[in-house]
C-alpha cells in the first residue's frame, strides 16, 4: 500500500512540475521604442471624437433604454 502511495504522489509530483514549467516557455509581449509612436498616436485613442462618441451614447442609449455608465465605478450595485 505505501508502495503504490509513493509512486501516486511521485507521478503528480512529475505532473505538476511539467504543468507548472509550461507557462515558461512563453514569450513576455514587449512594446519595442520604435513601436510606442504607433501606439501614441491619435488614433488608438477612444475619445478623440467628443462629437462621435456623444451619438454612439445617444445611439445605444435609445436602442437599449439605458443611459449611463461610462467612466462610473462600481458594479451596479448602488452602493457608490
Amino acid at each position: 500500500m505505501k508502495l503504490k502511495s509513493r509512486v501516486f504522489l511521485g507521478l503528480a509530483a512529475v505532473a505538476l512540475c511539467i504543468s507548472g514549467t509550461g507557462c515558461t516557455t512563453m514569450k513576455t509581449v514587449r512594446v519595442h521604442p520604435w513601436e510606442r509612436g504607433l501606439l501614441a498616436d491619435t488614433t488608438m485613442d477612444p475619445g478623440r471624437d467628443a462629437i462621435g462618441s456623444a451619438m454612439m451614447e445617444h445611439v445605444v442609449s435609445s436602442r437599449e433604454a439605458a443611459a449611463g455608465g461610462r467612466g462610473v465605478g462600481g458594479a451596479g450595485c448602488g452602493c457608490n
